[in-house]
């Protein structure tokens, strides 16, 4: 995370020797933060959200010294809107948590809502999601399990559903580039839904351009079923993707 840089204002006596650059004491970390990002495709567990189309992505997040975290981040999108819901060209997610660690071990606890514009139908199931989740960090792998409290993404009765994964990530020395590799497995809930769980992974590699900038280029497939991820329109959501993107935090 970038820090963000603090305007320090100092006033000196005119008898006081002056204070030497490399002496003074390095300004404070603030623990706010911002980030924007642009994507060729909006992929999110492997399926895309702005039908294979680019988006434009933001947030802002608090991180306390506590471990305390709160923050909010949005998105273009066009799934539901291809789905037929009227105004809804936007997700907007909210979450908060707690980051600490044990040993060697780091861990992080949360909750996350998914909130989606729009002009749902009283007989269509609203998309807006509710999720805890919880992480575990040891070197270079993460594995965390996401599991929600309610219906999830619009599938009817599908409280309980869980989403559990894996990502390794591996810098390369000092020369900015991260490898990357993930696999997930989503699980929904419910009569009927069987359809529409299915498994994603995807490899990818980041490189750090400095100046709070990142690019990354990833490679994303899944098994989805056609006949539960093709929108109206035909275009299977759940299609291999080549994904590239360029985002800055300040």
């Amino acid at each position: 995370m970038l820090k963000k840089k603090l305007l320090v204002a100092a006033l000196a006596s005119a008898f006081a020797l002056p204070v030497l650059a490399e002496d003074a004491p390095a300004a404070p970390a603030s623990p706010f933060s911002t980030n924007v990002s642009l994507t060729n495709n909006y992929l999110y567990r492997g399926i895309t959200q702005s039908g294979a189309n680019p988006a434009l992505q933001g947030g802002f997040d608090y991180a306390g010294a506590s471990g305390i975290y709160v923050g909010t981040w949005g998105s273009s999108i066009s799934w539901l809107g291809d789905a037929g819901i009227p105004r809804s060209g936007l997700e907007l997610d909210t979450y908060g948590g707690y980051k600490g660690a044990a040993g060697p071990v780091s861990y992080d606890v949360g909750y996350l809502r998914y909130n989606y514009s729009g002009a749902f139908a009283k007989y269509v199931t609203k998309a807006d999601t509710n999720e805890v989740y919880g992480a575990v960090t040891y070197s270079i792998l993460t594995a965390k399990l996401s599991y929600s409290l309610g219906d999830l993404f619009g599938f009817v009765a599908s409280a309980g559903s869980t989403y559990a994964d894996l990502t390794v990530a591996y810098p390369i020395g000092d020369s900015g580039y991260t490898l990357g590799a993930h696999y997930g497995k989503q699980s929904v809930h419910g009569t009927g839904n069987d359809i529409y769980t299915y498994s994603d992974y995807k490899a990818s590699v980041t490189k750090d351009l400095g100046t709070g900038y990142n690019a990354s280029l990833t490679l994303s497939g899944t098994d989805a079923k056609d006949a539960g991820y093709t929108s109206l329109q035909g275009i299977k959501l759940g299609k291999s993707a080549i994904v590239v993107a360029l985002s800055r935090t300040f």
